[in-house]
């Protein structure tokens, strides 16, 4: 049986309101529909001052005057209480800085035709949701207004060096059509027959645009979807304001501009220079600050890199020797009465069996990689450092909760030729076409160093270090390392997960993460695929 709510009353006029806008009258709980995203904000920042319910101050101090009737309320409708809500945030945004009302409203923005290395700034963000277009269903091979789809900075394009970009870039781009049919045929012989001919075609073709996306260089363009608060748009336009790639400056004002014409209320500081404008000159400082001193340290005969060994590479730097106890503590600590330390010290005492047992309980039986254990998980923290190709990158890179930082790309750690594109015959197209980007690159660095990183390709490997709590850690390699994952982060993620488990020697943290992959690569995926496809017809 229900607990018995109170039901306010409301006169027709205001239920003629109501009705549009709520989708009860009556239940405590009920959600906004078909308000402007800044009335349903400056709504939501007055419910936390006011003792009057949601419905009651929308009557009261959103819809205006009721005393014309239903008609003009309806005619109304569309723009209810925008007025009211831009002067409340004028004056709580702009006078007395207060971020959280930005958090109230939701945008869903479309960012198209943008750079490898421009989504990933713009998916740097955690406080919003991004989907990027995918490199394993959409095939790069045409060509739009007579070109292939690269960006084309306007500079490097106005300079003598502008054809040496366009023809190393095309190049790439007639290697990956190329390859294409020769990968798929090469698969078609050597991968299991599937009874369903036309969910095995389609698995062939998904597998071969993933194997060749590693020719596509960062300059290929792609579509990017954002949904995220005005507090996470604002922050979007800075970032990119401050960012040293020319492609994300010009792109920081069209957002700008799309994102006036929905939220301008919420914008108010971002163009005064005692407000945004500060925020930049902050951000710019700090990045040129970091390059100077990284520049001093290198010339005080710091040792040089070791070599890369075999290519790709996972090392564990740092963890907590003691990590498994700190998550047990933090487990339990909520069901007793003790302080946290005392807690824990009750764990380190337990015999080791014991301890296992009760790991065992806080984990559960996990049905399916979705149930994960609580926030106790969050108390144990691995840093790795990572050495994968720009690809897997891509895709790792937007777990949000992690922590992730990558060095500037450019050819130096190599690229390797995936064995599928050898076996199918086309390896010395695919190695020259990369050797002509790898010499662009080298002449474009000198003047034009950001936007050199264009002519580096998806298979061309990086270096960037990820701190991430055993929680995220299971997430991440759970999710990563399923059949339907890219052989590239696939092996990056299995390697992280033995690691935790025989390098920092949490075992019972490594166990717990029972639905990791540890199968080889391109077999079950393309039964995955297969499966999916099948499904999908």
């Amino acid at each position: 049986m229900f607990a018995r709510y109170h039901v306010e009353s409301f006169v027709p006029a205001e239920r003629s309101v109501l009705e549009r806008h709520v989708t009860s009258l009556e239940a405590p709980a009920f959600a906004l529909v078909d308000l402007p995203p800044v009335t349903a904000a400056a709504l939501f920042a007055r419910y936390s001052r006011s003792p009057k319910s949601l419905r009651r101050l929308l009557i009261d101090e959103f819809a205006g005057d009721l005393g014309a009737g239903a008609e003009r309320a309806a005619a109304n409708s569309a723009r209810l209480g925008e007025a009211r809500a831009g002067d409340l945030f004028s004056r709580v945004l702009a006078e007395y800085g207060d971020d959280s009302v930005a958090q109230l409203a939701g945008v869903h923005l479309a960012c198209e035709q943008v750079s490898q290395p421009l989504a990933k700034a713009i998916e740097w963000g955690r406080l919003a949701s991004y989907l990027e277009q995918s490199t394993r269903y959409i095939a790069y091979s045409d060509r739009r207004d007579g070109r292939y789809r690269y960006h084309l900075d306007p500079q490097l394009m106005a300079s003598d060096l502008g054809s040496v970009y366009a023809e190393a870039m095309d190049a790439l781009f007639e290697a990956y059509a190329a390859c294409l049919e020769p990968v798929r045929a090469h698969l078609d012989r050597t991968l299991p027959v599937q009874p369903d001919v036309r969910a095995r075609a389609r698995a062939l073709r998904a597998l071969s645009l993933d194997i060749c996306r590693a020719l596509l260089p960062a300059g290929t363009v792609s579509n990017v979807g954002v949904f995220g608060s005005p507090q996470a748009m604002e922050q979007l336009v800075m970032r990119l304001r401050a960012h040293p790639l020319p492609e994300a400056n010009g792109y920081a004002e069209l957002v700008a501009g799309a994102l006036q014409q929905v939220i301008p209320d919420f914008l108010t500081r971002l163009d005064r220079p005692d407000r945004g404008g500060a925020w930049v000159d902050y951000l710019r400082e700090t990045a040129a600050a970091a390059d100077a001193a990284a520049a001093e340290l290198l010339a005080t005969g710091s040792p040089s890199p070791a070599p890369i060994l075999g290519g790709d590479s996972v090392r564990l730097l740092r963890w907590e020797s003691d990590a498994e106890e700190r998550i047990l503590a933090a487990a339990l600590a909520p069901h007793t009465t003790l302080p946290h330390d005392e807690v824990e010290a009750a764990v380190r005492r337990l015999p080791r069996e014991r301890r296992e047992a009760l790991f065992s309980a806080i984990v559960g039986v996990r049905g399916n990689r979705r149930h994960r254990p609580g926030r106790g998980f969050e108390h144990a923290e691995y840093t790795f450092e990572i050495v994968s190709d720009y690809g897997a990158f891509r895709d790792l890179q937007r777990h949000r909760l992690l922590t992730i930082h990558w060095q500037r790309l450019t050819p130096a750690l190599g690229a390797a030729v995936p064995e599928e594109v050898e076996a199918a015959g086309e390896g010395a197209r695919w190695r020259g076409a990369v050797a002509r980007a790898e010499a662009a690159h080298e002449r474009l660095a000198g003047r034009f160093p950001e936007q050199a990183q264009y002519c580096v390709t998806l298979g061309h490997r990086l270096r960037y270090t990820m701190r991430l709590n055993a929680r995220e850690a299971m997430h991440l390699i759970e999710l990563r390392s399923s059949p339907q994952g890219h052989p590239s982060y696939r092996r990056t993620v299995q390697e992280m997960h033995r690691q935790i488990g025989e390098v920092a020697g949490h075992r019972l943290v490594a166990a717990a993460m029972r639905f990791a992959g540890s199968d080889d690569v391109h077999l079950p995926r393309y039964a995955a695929e297969a499966a999916r496809s099948g499904g999908a017809g």
